[in-house]
């Protein structure tokens, strides 16, 4: 069984180990910003169970999220109940920017020109630097163990969706819009062609270099990066051919945000060319169908329903599983095993999303918004800021 609740100081350790083990840029091998995002999730899960102060932890020292003040961040940790190990992580960020802290991306169009003498005409694809302030909800930082990779559980794709899970039972932490932003091919040595060809013109520093610099201030965007159109056909066919393109690792996450309404609608990353995808939040269906019931006596026969539940206690402990359930006059039952798991009793509420049964779900390739790749010497210090 598989068991998700908030990140915990605890986790430090293991996520660091996770984030050596493949590399991920919402999940820098970073000690001190692990833990920074951990502390930040702990006052978000405070917040959301109206106990924030309570669990306000003392700010440390080194990278800071400070560019995201006024933003929640909730940062998931995945056990497997068997060995009691952390084997994934995942996260959501309520807004990513907002007026006057805009999430920079490069807005994808067409320029057609025509020569009436010689009857010719030419169309190429520009992209033009966009600074967008609305302040979206933004998925990612999924990554998870290797080995788990492919498991006849799924635990990929439970780790995908207990975001849009929490997003349905918080509604009004969460902006409108829920943002994934997707990675374009990165090579073993941690270089990118569209960068290369592109943003190191007028940054001269590494592509892993500038995603470290952005996970302190992103105001050097703008300033360093041209806000006039930039013509795609000037660059060779390989960069042209990568644009808005995503890592074949992560063709599977793309495949599955797209099955649940996320589109692409010509938003690229302006440092890697990859794609943005996203959806109204209202009308993703996992949203849309969670509900809460309070918890009734245990059920003891054919549990009818498949699905997420959870929940969030007034200590700000969050805990959730992919189980069977019922829903019945009353309220909702759970099998004994779960309810054990979730460690409540009847009373509780419990919140719940019915998904697909496992046996029913495509093959799990634990879906991710940013692809993995080796580690190297140059990739340890990379970390793009707002890859939630």
């Amino acid at each position: 069984m598989f068991l998700i609740r908030q990140s915990k100081l605890d986790d430090v350790a293991t996520l660091l180990k996770l984030a050596q083990m493949v590399y991920f840029i919402n999940l820098p091998p970073n000690e001190q910003i692990i833990a920074g995002k951990i502390d930040q999730s702990a006052i978000s899960f405070g917040r959301a169970a109206g106990k924030t102060k309570e669990v306000r932890q003392k700010p440390r020292k080194g990278p800071s999220a400070s560019q995201y003040e006024g933003s929640d961040l909730f940062v998931f940790s995945m056990v497997d109940t068997d060995t009691g190990t952390v084997i994934g992580t995942s996260q959501v960020r309520s807004h990513q920017g907002g007026p006057g802290n805009p999430n920079w991306a490069m807005k994808i169009s067409e320029r057609t020109f025509r020569s009436e003498p010689l009857s010719y005409s030419s169309t190429h694809k520009v992209g033009k630097l966009f600074g967008d302030e609305s302040g979206p909800t933004e998925i990612g930082g999924l990554i998870i163990q290797p080995s788990y990779r492919g498991n006849h559980l799924r635990p990929g794709r439970f780790l995908s969706f207990v975001r849009f899970h929490f997003i349905g039972l918080y509604r009004k932490y969460f902006a409108d819009r829920v943002l994934a932003e997707m990675m374009a091919p990165v090579s073993t040595e941690g270089e990118n062609s569209f960068w290369d060809n592109f943003g190191r013109k007028f940054i001269p520093v590494k592509y892993a270099e500038a995603d470290r610099f952005c996970q302190h201030n992103r105001r050097f965007i703008p300033e360093l990066l041209p806000r006039e159109e930039i013509y795609f056909s000037l660059f060779s066919l390989e960069v042209q051919n990568m644009v808005g393109q995503v890592a074949k690792e992560t063709v599977p996450a793309r495949r599955l945000l797209e099955s649940m309404g996320f589109k692409y609608r010509g938003m690229i990353d302006p440092f890697d060319g990859g794609p943005h995808l996203d959806a109204t939040t209202d009308q993703i269906d996992l949203v849309k169908k969670t509900r809460t019931l309070p918890l009734i006596a245990p059920h003891s026969g054919r549990v009818p329903t498949h699905g997420i539940v959870s929940v969030l206690t007034k200590d700000a402990e969050f805990r959730a599983l992919e189980t069977e359930y019922a829903i019945e006059k009353g309220g909702i039952r759970l099998t004994e095993a779960a309810m054990a798991a979730l460690e409540v009793s009847p009373g509780a509420t419990i919140g719940f999303t019915p998904v697909a049964p496992i046996e029913d779900a495509p093959i799990d390739h634990a879906p991710m918004a940013k692809a993995p790749r080796k580690v190297t010497k140059s990739s340890t210090r990379s970390a793009k800021a707002g890859k939630a």
